[in-house]
């Protein structure tokens, strides 16, 4: 792929399932080493886009190149990670060795030890993407005695390690506090900066993310919008989206807080402030 080809580029996408139509007349694109915001409320088709992405479902009408390729032809280059996954406390596997699963883990059977070089390379890939993502001090305790944020950490490890040039997060900072949802954030936009790599983030609230992305892509109403926080996260453009008045509020935090949309009042200010 060429550094002028997008990461991904849908032109007038729809998705429909049953005889429901998800969204529909999407276009986007997104460049190499661009972190883009998923938003949009509960049910708008923020997590079927990435299967679109993922080549798991196929348009309706439109079309979307992936890394200059059909979907299913990209996903070797994708790497994702999908929503909250539980470790109980007594999980007794290795921070490192849940990373070392993004390289060998698709395979059948118990991982079998790699041999000479390759065995070294395995460890120094592994102790790079520890490094970027500052899991150094953890990286070696189970997996169940790390808080929330650090099994986060050691997860995008995991879908970093095979090197994507595209990299999809279905709701990372769900069921994080406050402060490891802004590392998060903060974390992944450096990501994008070194690794050279596009990272779509599927998110509720946009505030924790506020002052990182460079677009976002705002799913409501079957449509989509897409552009800077501040060109999309406003008053007209989410009417627009959603049909009916909008108004987009900041606060003196400077949070983003999103007024009338069609959804239970405290579910939004909860799930969805932005």
């Amino acid at each position: 792929m060429s550094a002028t080809t997008p990461a991904l580029s849908l032109r007038d996408a729809s998705i429909t399932l049953g005889s429901a139509t998800i969204w529909q007349s999407v276009s986007a694109d997104v460049r190499r080493g661009e972190f883009v915001g998923v938003l949009g409320p509960n049910g708008a088709g923020k997590s079927t886009l990435l299967r679109a992405i993922l080549g798991l479902l196929p348009l309706s009408q439109g079309s979307i190149t992936v890394l200059g390729e059909r979907p299913r032809n990209a996903r070797q280059r994708i790497g994702y990670l999908p929503q909250r996954r539980v470790f109980n406390a007594d999980a007794r596997v290795r921070g490192s060795d849940i990373i070392r699963l993004g390289l060998d883990g698709a395979r059948w059977g118990f991982p079998l030890p790699f041999a000479g070089s390759r065995r070294g390379a395995v460890a120094r890939r592994v102790a790079e993407v520890i490094e970027l993502v500052d899991a150094d001090s953890y990286a070696e305790r189970s997996i169940g005695e790390l808080s929330g944020g650090e099994q986060q950490r050691l997860l995008i490890a995991q879908a970093l390690v095979r090197r994507p040039e595209l990299l999809l997060l279905d709701e990372p900072l769900d069921a994080l506090d406050l402060p490891n949802q802004a590392n998060v954030a903060v974390l992944v936009q450096r990501i994008c900066r070194a690794e050279n790599v596009a990272v779509l983030l599927v998110a509720h609230d946009v505030n924790p993310l506020l002052g990182y992305l460079d677009q976002v892509i705002y799913l409501a109403g079957g449509r989509a919008a897409q552009g800077s926080v501040s060109d999309v996260i406003t008053g007209p453009t989410l009417s627009a989206l959603y049909g009916v008045p909008i108004e987009v509020l900041r606060t003196s935090d400077e949070r983003l807080v999103v007024v009338g949309q069609p959804e239970a009042p405290a579910h939004h200010h909860d799930r969805h402030a932005g």
